[in-house]
């Protein structure tokens, strides 16, 4: 079946009990299985997902914010501890190769006892890393892949993506601010997973969150209030948003209904409000 199982819909990184986890989206299109960002706690979510490690086609990293990339190389590793013996691609911006050989380097006693003791193969002659920009990034099987650069300060390489094939197809925000080429981007496409920020709830977030004394400029500088999230989603035509990347995701004095009312501000149509394994179908 062709659909996006959220991992993770938390916006940041940080981990609060029963809370949602960081970001990380599973998309299983004509055939491919694809992550896309790889925030902590996403192999395990994975799994649970009922998707082994070991069927991943693609991982996609949309920025290197850590909560978007953290367990990249573990849960590479994790699949091929599991048994791991195909190939897997891995797709970032500027930045991703360093992160990989970092990650490498800091596991090389493992690796290669690993290789003599157990007789695996050499991971990183399966792991094959690819930098991508703005623009057509790779064709897996029946479903194209193109990227939109956002405006996501201060980071300059953060890509929206678009995964599509002849008849269905999925948008990704990543992380941004309010940013209206991303409607000409998600334009048509069936589902559009949108990070969403309730501005009601940011000053809750900074009182949680000691150590972060900008905390407050950077999000709402970066990320994309909720009703403006709808703005998107009406000017492209999208069939359904799915508001993900939540700010705030845990807060006890904030719920679903909140972020229903900002966002019908703006968006009439199809609407989901994320949560950690919610399953949205594509094309249906």
């Amino acid at each position: 079946m062709d659909q996006v199982t959220l991992l993770g819909t938390k916006g940041g990184p940080a981990i609060r009990q029963g809370g949602a986890m960081p970001t990380a989206s599973l998309l299983q299109l004509s055939g491919q299985t694809i992550l896309v960002d790889c925030a902590i706690g996403t192999a395990r979510n994975t799994v649970e997902a009922g998707v082994s490690l070991l069927d991943l086609d693609a991982i996609f990293i949309t920025h290197l914010h850590s909560d978007h990339i953290l367990e990249l190389g573990p849960l590479i590793y994790t699949a091929w501890t599991t048994g791991l013996r195909r190939s897997i691609q891995v797709f970032g911006p500027e930045g991703i190769q360093d992160y990989w050989d970092g990650f490498m380097a800091s596991m090389a006693f493992d690796h290669q006892i690993r290789i003599k003791d157990e007789g695996r193969p050499a991971l990183t002659d399966l792991v094959k890393i690819t930098t991508f920009g703005p623009g057509e990034v790779t064709q897996l099987g029946d479903v194209a892949v193109s990227a939109l650069r956002v405006d996501h300060p201060p980071v300059t390489d953060c890509f929206a993506l678009r995964f599509e094939t002849a008849a269905k197809s999925a948008v990704f925000s990543a992380d941004t601010c309010y940013f209206p080429p991303l409607a000409d981007f998600a334009q048509g496409a069936d589902v559009l997973v949108h990070e969403a920020m309730l501005l009601e709830g940011v000053e809750n977030l900074i009182r949680r969150t000691p150590g972060a004394d900008r905390l407050r400029e950077h999000l709402l500088a970066s990320h994309t209030p909720a009703a403006d999230v709808g703005k998107i989603a009406q000017t492209s035509g999208v069939a359904h948003l799915v508001l993900n990347h939540l700010v705030p995701a845990d807060d006890p004095d904030f719920g679903k209904e909140d972020w229903i009312a900002e966002v019908r501000k703006t968006w009439e149509g199809q609407l989901s409000v994320g949560h950690d394994g919610m399953v949205i179908p594509i094309g249906t």
